[in-house]
């Protein structure tokens, strides 16, 4: 049976100055998302988005998944917990930051980049859904790292001890969610957009890789607490929250096929 390695969550320190395993993976994702992006508008000569606005996207989209991730996490998973310790909101290098919170924060801000710029929101985020999915996986590996979001007991064989929370071999969730949401979506929403498709399309993709791949990964992971209760009607927090993502998905792909116009291929 495996054996959860209980890394010390600090990577360095330097007198006071500690630097976390969770903070240099969240730089990890942000130094793929603007390498990648560099890469794709290398390969569009003719594209619109430049390294002007991909520079631009970076900074607001940092702002959203932090502001909007930390948010998420206190309002739809320990509002109570959060409400007696509010200085602890701003304790971000403690880890609890939510997707589905981050993504509304990203939507936020490509809002006011597309506005800054005069662009189409769409054509904005059919540009970056391909670069986000490396960030998620190294998100994860943050995760495993600090040996928090373990899965359910199981009897897979294999199956790994978290010695900090009991004895039992429980699924390694976060793995799972890496090579899911991080590797699996990665592939599937860039060989997608290699050919040009009508606006809005690879966002619609996105969306649903995503919250399927999440929900397929909530069976296994152990449910976290939230405003709706552990499980409601069998489905999970994060299913819940993955739904709409799935529904959003799937109308927008509808919609772009039907009346989306040119292509989105920036």
């Amino acid at each position: 049976m495996l054996v959860h390695p209980q890394f010390d969550p600090i990577a360095l320190s330097i007198g006071p100055l500690a630097i976390r395993w969770y903070g240099l993976m969240y730089l990890l994702g942000f130094l793929l998302f603007i390498l990648l992006g560099r890469y794709r508008i290398k390969q569009r000569p003719g594209s619109i988005f430049t390294r002007e606005i991909l520079d631009d996207t970076l900074f607001y989209g940092v702002l959203g998944v932090i502001i909007g991730g930390r948010l998420g996490h206190v309002l739809f998973y320990q509002p109570d917990y959060y409400l007696q310790h509010l200085l602890e909101i701003f304790f971000i290098w403690q880890g609890g930051m939510s997707f589905h919170g981050g993504f509304l924060g990203v939507v936020v801000a490509m809002i006011w980049l597309a506005r800054k710029y005069q662009l189409s929101w769409l054509s904005i985020t059919d540009f970056i859904a391909p670069l986000i999915p490396p960030g998620l996986g190294a998100g994860r590996i943050g995760n495993f790292i600090n040996g928090e979001l373990w899965g359910r007991p199981t009897d897979v064989p294999w199956g790994m001890i978290f010695p900090h929370v009991d004895n039992l071999p429980r699924h390694p969730s976060q793995l799972y969610e890496f090579a899911l949401e991080g590797l699996a979506l990665f592939i599937l929403v860039w060989v997608y957009s290699a050919k040009p498709r009508p606006l809005g399309a690879v966002s619609g993709v996105f969306l649903i890789g995503y919250g399927v791949f999440r929900s397929f990964v909530e069976f296994c992971r152990e449910p976290d607490d939230g405003f709706l209760g552990i499980m409601t009607l069998g489905i999970s927090m994060g299913q819940w929250l993955s739904l709409p993502m799935i529904i959003a998905g799937a109308a927008l792909l509808v919609w772009s096929y039907r009346h989306g116009g040119r292509s989105s291929h920036m």
